[in-house]
């Protein structure tokens, strides 16, 4: 069932325990395959926030000690059916679509959950915003529930993307400010 859904294509489903799960099978592969040359794999955004409903798609970040070793990250992720997009216009993060609903591809044919990846360094900027808004949803559940309120509204009312983002951008910052 949708909580709000417009024909923006946006759909905010209530929480799914599965989340959680979907995230560390892909954390475990990530890992597997990607070695030490990643610090550690972040799940963010709203699917990291139990109770919280959300677009059904996992958020990764996956974390590197320096932009030296990117490249050798993104031509594993590569090799894992991962489509290098850039920075999308947010500096400090990298991001990586899937080439199709096998990625990470690993011989078994497993249909993942959709998910966004993006490579960030340890000090970067936007990792450390998705981290502390994170831990802010969860620390403060009554300010999550406001949240999904302001989403569900949003994907109801919204006439594009956009407009869903800039709303929905507005109450992070807030929040942003509020936990620095």
């Amino acid at each position: 069932m949708n909580v709000g859904e417009r024909p923006t294509g946006i759909r905010i489903v209530p929480y799914d325990e599965q989340w959680e799960f979907e995230f560390l099978l892909l954390q475990q592969v990530l890992s597997n395959s990607l070695g030490e040359l990643v610090k550690c794999i972040e799940h963010v955004g709203s699917t990291s926030v139990k109770g919280l409903a959300a677009k059904p798609i996992i958020d990764l970040d996956l974390v590197i000690n320096a932009n030296d070793d990117f490249e050798k990250v993104s031509l594993k992720l590569q090799d894992l059916g991962y489509l290098y997009e850039g920075n999308l216009g947010i500096e400090g993060r990298e991001a990586f679509a899937r080439k199709d609903e096998f990625v990470p591809w690993g011989g078994d044919q497993t249909h993942w959950i959709e998910h966004h990846l993006y490579v960030c360094t340890k000090d970067s900027a936007e990792l450390h915003r998705h981290l502390t808004f994170r831990n802010y949803l969860r620390e403060h559940p009554e300010v999550a529930s406001s949240y999904e309120h302001l989403k569900i509204s949003l994907a109801k009312k919204s006439t594009s993307r956009s407009e869903y983002m800039e709303a929905k951008g507005e109450f992070i910052r807030g929040i942003l400010e509020l936990a620095n």
